[in-house]
């Protein structure tokens, strides 16, 4: 029998699960509810008509993992080959990333030399520490956060300055808070299946199994860090949109901003539509309010000339040294593709947590005051822009899994025609949301 499916968010999660639902003829038709006016959700890319791209969301997508081939076997599905403006392991932004701690620059240390030399602002070699955590004892805890997890394998010191800026950086979120077992499952697991994350990492688990295309073959060969579009991130969900838009399926597409639409299969992705579930559905209305999500300021700067005191990918700011700057971006180091043409000149991204308090004038004086303190530039940018990305990030708290496993039970025990898919459950990353749109869909019809 065929099936119409709703899909509840038309970010890249829900483009994704679109995808894979519309290769299977087992799909009379697809509703995709969106109700902001465009899809892509946080990939979005601002396109000046001098050629400079400036990205508001996600900038780059690392190729690693079954998550990241499957990323890439959707980008050639989509003929977006040409397109591609990959980073290798060479690059210097590959290379080198810092932190900013007590006033000063610092490489995070890398290669061999790095690792057994004591680099500031560390105050012993990063080797003692992983020589170490392969003695320590594995938890006996159900779920640790983050920070706890990382100073009990690998001390205070990383986990206070390089997992707090890491998770800063990655979740917008507080190491004290957040869940290891949700948030870095590899790490967890890793402990648990062989007593050491650092034995775990080397042995390898397992995971999804995904056959890498000759662009995913291309990017290990090449040996690609993070790759992006000439267009921006977000010329990959407008691909998406067209392939809807556009196609000679049998399955009938449509785009539509509306409410929802009972006898669905429902691939549920925004927790804040959560409004839609009817009153029978209390518990679980009352669990997808509980996950928290955070509010992100994105400031997008653009200086004349070359301006930075270090080529790298940027620098991330642990919560000790500035409890609202995230960090910053050297975007024109990555992908020089973007600059403006004609002319040299140097794009930076600044991220900073919690904005909701502030105004954009704030955020944009703030944001040249760091560049001046933590850069040494006394320029002012020749152009910005301020961007409010409103509850953009979910926060993985302690006992999130068992959140999870509590909701999905609900569905299933009351035989709900519903699916929970994206970024507030399995995974913040690109890829994950990606995959996570993917697996919903084969979990209705079936691998396609």
């Amino acid at each position: 029998m065929q099936k119409v499916v709703a899909v509840l968010g038309g970010g890249i999660g829900g483009l994704s699960a679109c995808h894979h639902l519309s290769k299977s003829p087992n799909v009379s038709k697809i509703v995709l509810l969106e109700r902001s006016g465009r899809c892509g959700g946080w990939l979005s890319s601002i396109r000046r008509d001098d050629g400079a791209v400036f990205e508001q969301g996600p900038r780059g997508v690392r190729p690693a993992g079954a998550v990241g081939r499957n990323t890439l076997n959707m980008v050639s599905e989509l003929g977006l080959e040409s397109e591609i403006l990959p980073v290798t392991k060479d690059h210097v932004a590959s290379k080198n990333r810092f932190l900013y701690v007590k006033g000063q620059l610092h490489k995070m240390p890398s290669g061999p030399g790095g690792v057994v030399r004591t680099i500031p602002p560390f105050s012993r070699p990063i080797i003692q520490s992983v020589l170490k955590e392969i003695l320590i004892r594995k938890g006996t805890e159900e779920d640790e956060s983050v920070h706890a997890f990382v100073s009990r394998r690998l001390g205070s010191e990383l986990a206070n300055i390089a997992i707090d800026s890491l998770c800063r950086g990655v979740f917008a979120g507080d190491s004290r808070q957040l869940s290891v077992r949700s948030c870095f499952p590899l790490l967890y697991e890793a402990e648990r299946s062989r007593g050491s994350i650092v034995l775990g990492m080397l042995m390898g688990s397992g995971g999804p199994k995904v056959v890498p295309s000759d662009l995913a073959k291309r990017a290990s060969t090449e040996s690609w860090t993070q790759w992006s579009l000439k267009r921006g991130m977000q010329a990959f969900p407008e691909a998406l949109e067209d392939t809807f838009t556009h196609c000679s399926l049998p399955s009938q597409h449509t785009l539509i901003e509306s409410r929802f639409y009972s006898n669905f299969c429902v691939f549920f992705f925004k927790p804040e539509l959560a409004s839609v579930l009817p009153p029978a559905a209390q518990p679980l209305l009352e669990e997808l309010r509980a996950i928290a999500l955070v509010t992100v300021a994105v400031v997008n700067l653009e200086y004349e000339g070359f301006i930075l005191p270090v080529t790298g990918f940027g620098h991330l700011v642990p919560s000790s040294e500035d409890p609202g700057l995230l960090g910053v971006v050297y975007d024109s180091v990555p992908f020089p593709q973007h600059n403006r043409s004609g002319g040299l000149t140097t794009r930076l991204t600044q991220t900073f947590g919690h904005p909701d308090s502030v105004t954009k004038q704030t955020l944009l004086d703030r944001a040249t005051q760091a560049v001046t303190s933590h850069l040494g530039v006394n320029s002012q940018p020749v152009w910005s822009y301020v961007g409010l990305l409103k509850n953009c990030i979910p926060q993985y708290h302690l006992g999130h899994w068992k959140r999870l496993e509590k909701m999905r039970q609900y569905i299933s025990n009351h035989n709900l025609p519903l699916t929970l898919a994206g970024a507030s459950y399995d995974g913040v990353s690109v890829n994950d949301v990606i995959f996570s749109g993917r697996t919903a869909a084969e979990g209705l019809i079936g691998k396609t």
